[in-house]
């Protein structure tokens, strides 16, 4: 019973993490995209495994954007001072989501 209650609560703890991403415009602005990009594939009447491929891309991209946004609200909670190494660390948060969406978008147009 223990087990299930612990499940149940780390439930509650990932829809909360959702609720919070769908406040944060970058996340919106990824699902709109991915909208974008699969009623596009549903029109062009793509495979199966094309859109599959797709998926997983697409997904990527929304889980590097949820752990960019914990990077940069972990080192908001730090503090607002300037910081060479909060920069760099938001800096490399971003590349990542950046260098997710491109290979999603590579997909998309070659797959």
């Amino acid at each position: 019973m223990k087990n299930v209650i612990a499940i149940f609560k780390a439930f509650r703890y990932s829809l909360s993490g959702i609720k919070f991403l769908l406040e944060e415009r970058a996340f919106r602005q990824e699902l709109y995209f991915g909208v974008m990009i699969f009623v596009t594939e549903i029109l062009r009447k793509t495979t199966r495994n094309n859109l599959w491929l797709l998926v997983f891309a697409y997904t990527i991209v929304l889980i590097t954007e949820a752990i960019n946004t914990a990077i940069e609200k972990t080192i908001d909670r730090i503090g607002p001072e300037y910081n060479d190494l909060s920069k760099k660390a938001k800096d490399i948060g971003s590349a990542a989501v950046f260098i997710a969406i491109v290979a999603c978008v590579l997909i998309w147009i070659f797959g």
